[in-house]
């Protein structure tokens, strides 16, 4: 039977019936961060039985690509080359040392990212109703910053491979991931995704990146807006993908982005873009367990849209 695919009118429906606005309490800025309760990073805590720990993350590669539309800069302000190969090079009380400069546009669709509740806004509005405009150029994220997650996140992960339960290598670019996928990773898993848990999508994107080469981002899988429903219900704290978490381009022309703009605005749904989930997808499949320890730390940038990340699994 084919997925029944809501329609357009529906889909802005969500912005209301799925919105999560008051549920914390007026004043709350953390969102789905508070599903993260204490009782749930105990149970994440008793996961680990190998003591093995694989990241989630992608390389930061400072090189042009066709998917990578601001390339990050890294240049060092100070080398070895300065110092002789033995004994040093006669300056009596200097420490020898390098130290670079590193600067990104995290946000896009190749850097490993967390996207906080001040990144995207629904006319006008942030997550609990507040202005967008308290987000300004000269300052930046006045509220709902990165800043909130300076404890980190630590909880129960959860990979559900989409791309392994259609017994394919990776989605094709464009394609997009529904509720059905959804269901049936959970029932070759073995596992039910359940209030609290970092969700994590596999589509095999970067595999297929990995082996076919960087191709422009006009095209990529991702979750479809079908599956919010799905995500509000299932009560998860945080969704990752090895996309941008949303299916390009978007089947809805007012609303493009339904994962980003519901999500987060509304639902207060904080976004893991662009995990690198082969090596994960590998240990799941080693130890038959699709549930694992997660922990993610942000950088603390002050008024900060989101952070660049290295979530980590444990095992």
């Amino acid at each position: 039977m084919a997925a029944i695919i809501p329609d357009e009118a529906t889909v802005l429906g969500y912005v209301d019936s799925l919105s999560n606005w008051g549920r914390w309490g007026a004043d709350d800025q953390l969102g789905t961060m508070n599903l993260v309760t204490p009782a749930k990073v105990k149970q994440a805590l008793a996961l680990p039985q190998n003591g093995v720990k694989v990241s989630c993350s992608r390389l930061v590669a400072m090189e042009t690509a066709p998917d990578v539309r601001i390339t990050p800069v890294h240049f060092m302000t100070s080398s070895g080359e300065a110092y002789m190969l033995e004994g040093g090079d006669g300056r009596v009380g200097q420490m020898e040392s390098a130290a670079d400069y590193i600067g990104m546009m995290f946000h896009g669709m190749t850097i490993t990212h967390v996207d906080s509740l001040s990144h995207v806004f629904w006319r006008g509005q942030m997550y609990n109703g507040r202005p967008s405009r308290m987000v300004t150029t000269r300052e930046g994220a006045t509220v709902e910053s990165i800043d909130l997650l300076k404890d980190g996140v630590l909880s129960r992960g959860v990979l559900l491979d989409v791309a392994r339960a259609r017994g394919v290598p990776w989605l094709e670019r464009g394609d997009a991931v529904l509720p059905d996928d959804l269901d049936a990773a959970e029932r070759m898993a073995g596992v039910r995704v359940e209030p609290g848990d970092i969700l994590l999508i596999r589509t095999g994107e970067y595999k297929r990146r990995s082996e076919e080469g960087p191709q422009d981002t006009d095209l990529q899988a991702g979750p479809h807006g079908a599956c919010l429903p799905w995500f509000r219900e299932r009560d998860i704290a945080m969704l990752g993908s090895d996309t941008a978490n949303d299916v390009w381009p978007g089947p809805y022309p007012a609303i493009p982005r339904p994962v980003h703009q519901v999500g987060i605005s509304r639902m207060g749904l904080w976004l893991i873009d662009n995990c690198a989930l082969e090596d994960v997808a590998a240990a799941c499949a080693q130890y038959n367990r699709w549930e694992f320890l997660l922990t993610i730390n942000p950088l603390r940038i002050q008024y900060g849209t989101g952070s660049p990340v290295n979530p980590v699994a444990v095992f």
